[in-house]
């Protein structure tokens, strides 16, 4: 005689292949795009895959680099420019000479302000959950700092060659190419590179809808 069949021990669970749901708590629900507190990277265009959060500590970290190399030019040129008065050839200088030397102090005591701003930016606004906006408004004062740092350094060229080259007309065409140089490689060919860019993703993403569509 043939013995009868074992009873089940329990409901068969079924396992779908590619299944999405998760339980609550479920680790892997967190990671799946769209969660929250997730990078969300599903539209499918280049870049990095990380949250507001992780941009924001990103750019922060490129920010400050960025501020070490700029604020180390002006502490030697303002602790330099802080000097001049003290020199025993000061009092010589004529009252043009005086005039440009106040403005280009002030210019550097200026520039200081702005490309410092962002330490007290982030001392102040620490653990307020505003990183996002503290960059931005950092970004911001940076660039200000470096037009600050453009004018103080035209400034005190033109106060130093004013002093060594006749006649004075030479100093002032001497300083507005350096100024320009530096505009050019401050300003000009950034710009001219984010277009470039700018325009030739346009043209790849034109030509990919392109494609689609045929």
């Amino acid at each position: 005689m043939t013995p009868p069949p074992a009873a089940p021990h329990g409901p068969e669970e079924s396992h779908t292949p590619g299944r999405t749901d998760a339980a609550p708590g479920d680790p892997g629900s967190s990671l799946r795009p769209g969660a929250s507190g997730a990078p969300d990277n599903s539209s499918g265009t280049p870049g990095r895959s990380e949250t507001r959060e992780e941009r924001a500590d990103r750019k922060w970290a490129d920010l400050l680099q960025e501020l070490r190399v700029a604020q180390t030019g002006v502490q030697i040129l303002f602790g330099f420019l802080l000097t001049v008065v003290f020199q025993q050839r000061f009092p010589t200088l004529s009252h043009t000479d005086r005039t440009i030397y106040v403005v280009t102090v002030v210019l550097g005591a200026a520039t200081t302000g702005a490309l410092v701003a962002p330490v007290s930016f982030h001392r102040l606004l620490s653990g307020q959950r505003l990183k996002p906006e503290m960059v931005r408004w950092a970004g911001r004062l940076t660039l200000v700092g470096l037009v600050l740092l453009l004018a103080t350094m035209a400034s005190s060229m033109l106060l130093i060659l004013r002093v060594v080259v006749s006649p004075h007309d030479t100093a002032l065409w001497l300083v507005a190419g350096i100024a320009a140089w530096f505009a050019l490689c401050w300003f000009a060919l950034p710009a001219w590179a984010r277009h470039v860019a700018r325009r030739e993703r346009g043209v790849a993403k034109g030509d990919e809808d392109g494609a689609e569509g045929e």
